[in-house]
């Protein structure tokens, strides 16, 4: 099993944050007011030098719309985990539309058992 050190977690977090943050068209300013932290909290994780407590990562997740395969596919390595994360990268990249369509061919094979 590879080990993966905090530090590699802590700017790997940092830079999907960022650039989440940026995709949201938010300053780190007016994240730190959503999030309920300080602006320099907010700087120190960006920049991979602070960890991310549980509770402000899923926070940002939700106010970034950031899914849990984005924060830890670079992590993943357990094959049967790599499936799914790749079959779950491809679903997020489809359109709501494509989606439901989806979503409605698994419920039709699921009920075919």
């Amino acid at each position: 099993m590879n080990s993966v050190s905090k530090s590699d977690i802590d700017k790997n977090f940092g830079k999907i944050l960022r650039d989440f943050r940026i995709k949201n068209n938010l300053t780190q300013e007016q994240l730190s007011e959503k999030l309920g932290i300080s602006l320099k909290y907010i700087s120190r994780i960006e920049n991979g030098n602070n960890g991310v407590k549980t509770q402000t990562l899923i926070n940002y997740m939700n106010i970034l719309g950031i899914t849990p395969n984005t924060i830890y596919a670079s992590f993943i390595t357990n094959k049967d985990a790599a499936k799914e994360k790749k079959i779950s990268m491809k679903f997020s990249s489809l359109s709501d539309e494509k989606k439901d369509f989806i979503n409605s061919m698994i419920d039709l094979v699921r009920n075919l058992d």
